[in-house]
């Protein structure tokens, strides 16, 4: 019986939908012929019909690793198995790989369509394929770009430093470097870089925008000016060019200049991408060609039916045309940040925000900004926000953020924060698990959301106790079970320690918990409480 009975055994198996056979019968086949990919990929294949598509990418993995490292199209299944698995990331990855190694490979169409649809779902742009056969440093380079799209400052700093050491003359590096510091405000990092490139090419238009934008945040103004003369006489050749123009002078407020650029670009051949008809439209409403802006949020609608982008900019147009005061929009093909907040705030469609907040980079940015330079309230919402997204990236931040002269409070959030994820990352089974930390967000989340009419000192008060009771009683984590009985002991304890006149059976009823439950954790908390407000 060799390897070709077994197969034939497993086909009639599947014809009668024994799948369970099928299974057998495909890793006989496998066993008795190692050296043939058509055995491995078959067995993936039912694997991942049956839904066991971990199973089947390690078949798959196998494949590449030991049987045939040509055979890229198990790169394409691997990547259907991961977005079938909710993994979307991974399966760009895959996808991204697999159309570098294979570009014009049996399901290349087919990967390009699927790069677009989970770029969609992630609410970002696709990731570019990097062309195979770069120089190392070049790879390194894309890698550090991917990294910047992502939000990923620190990651891409690293790497950009490393390049420049290698190759000092790489100014594409430079140039993404000083994007990098100035998106987490290192701006004089960032303005000598700058300064490093126009020394060696003057005319590098890159460094010139990066500088103009550079000068405007930090209000040298002279110099802020003659740069963006200079740019508003420029004619870019290449699309590229003409995009990175048109965005800067977007930014500084030249929005007549940055109208005419992007629709020069729209007039070009070719399939647009939704953000191009965003920005057309931004610089048409900020320079009072509000029925041109319509035409172009609609078309950036049509183009992309699912986002809520120009859906919003489109439902708020005739509202803003009546204010005494129409107001600005940014060039950011997203929500305004105050909406995305908002949303996330009030808990509707937050898994979608989560991501887009995870994987966006001037939100991302914001964060970094908002660290340095903002007041406490905004500091503590970011640092909120930083726990649920609990990455490489946000560990790098809160360490830093920690060793800074800070409120005390704050340092204890972070801290605790930092603790949650390097326990997590750790994989070590305690209260810091990611299911846990999550309950205890929501704890402080579902109190805060329920005192809208309180005043600001109530709300800084629950946060403050929250924040000291994670982080010098963790052992107490665990014992979360209702969400809403903690809250309920949180806003009595901060009301009772703050003068506001609130009983336990009051926060009882509007909890919808029993009085004792909120008697119990209130007697829990109270040493902690104690200790905060005396």
């Amino acid at each position: 019986m060799d390897a070709g009975f077994f197969f034939e055994r497993a086909v009639r198996s599947l014809d009668r939908h024994r799948y369970d056979k099928a299974v057998k019968y495909f890793r006989l086949a496998m066993e008795l012929e190692p050296d043939n990919p058509v055995n491995y990929c078959n067995l993936a294949g039912i694997l991942s019909e049956l839904g066991r598509f971990e199973e089947s990418n390690e078949v798959l993995g196998k494949v590449l690793d030991e049987v045939d490292p040509g055979l890229y199209e198990c790169l394409f299944y691997m990547a259907n198995n991961a977005a079938n698995m909710g993994d979307l990331e991974l399966a760009e990855d895959y996808l991204l790989e697999y159309l570098t190694m294979d570009p014009s490979g049996e399901y290349a169409e087919e990967a390009e369509d699927m790069l677009y649809m989970l770029a969609e779902e992630m609410g970002r742009p696709p990731k570019e394929v990097v062309p195979a056969g770069l120089p190392p440093y070049m790879m390194k380079h894309e890698e550090a770009r991917a990294y910047l799209e992502e939000g990923r400052f620190l990651q891409a700093i690293r790497l950009l430093r490393e390049i420049i050491e290698e190759h000092p003359e790489f100014l594409a590096a430079r140039n993404n470097l000083a994007l990098a510091y100035y998106y987490t405000g290192e701006l004089q990092e960032a303005m000598n870089l700058i300064e490093q490139v126009l020394k060696i090419d003057p005319n590098n238009l890159h460094a010139l925008c990066n500088l103009a934008v550079l000068s405007h945040h930090t209000g040298e103004t002279e110099k802020n000016e003659g740069i963006i003369e200079m740019l508003k006489k420029l004619v870019p050749f290449h699309q590229e060019h003409t995009y990175k123009l048109a965005t800067t002078l977007g930014i500084l407020g030249e929005h007549h200049v940055a109208y005419e650029l992007f629709v020069r670009l729209i007039k070009l051949d070719g399939v647009h991408e939704p953000s191009l008809y965003h920005y057309a439209a931004v610089a048409a409403w900020n320079s009072g060609r509000y029925e041109r802006a319509r035409y172009f949020w609609k078309k950036a609608a049509a183009i992309h039916s699912e986002s809520e982008v120009p859906v919003f900019y489109l439902e708020h147009m005739d509202e803003w045309l009546q204010m005494e005061e129409i107001p600005k929009v940014y060039y950011h093909y997203q929500l305004p940040f105050e909406e995305q907040f908002l949303r996330f705030e009030s808990g509707n469609d937050s898994s979608e925000l989560l991501q887009q907040i995870k994987t966006n980079p001037l939100i991302r940015s914001s964060f970094f900004w908002a660290l340095g330079r903002g007041d406490r309230e905004t500091k503590l919402h970011v640092l909120r926000l930083l726990g649920w997204i609990a990455d490489d990236e946000v560990r790098s931040l809160l360490k830093s953020f920690i060793e800074q002269d800070e409120d005390q409070d704050l340092r204890e959030v972070a801290l605790f924060l930092l603790r949650q994820i390097e326990a997590a990352t750790s994989g070590r089974k305690n209260e810091k698990e990611p299911a846990e930390r999550g309950k205890w967000q929501e704890v402080l989340h579902c109190c805060l959301e329920n005192i809208p009419g309180r005043s600001r000192q109530l709300q800084e008060a629950i946060e403050r106790l929250w924040a000291a009771w994670m982080t010098h009683s963790p052992e107490q984590v665990t014992t979360v079970r209702k969400v809403e009985g903690w809250a309920a002991a949180l806003e009595y304890l901060a009301a009772k320690y703050h003068g506001f006149a609130l009983t336990q059976k009051e926060v009882a009823e509007k909890y919808q918990v029993s009085l004792s439950t909120v008697s119990r954790h209130a007697k829990i908390l109270e040493p902690m409480a104690k200790k905060c407000f005396s």
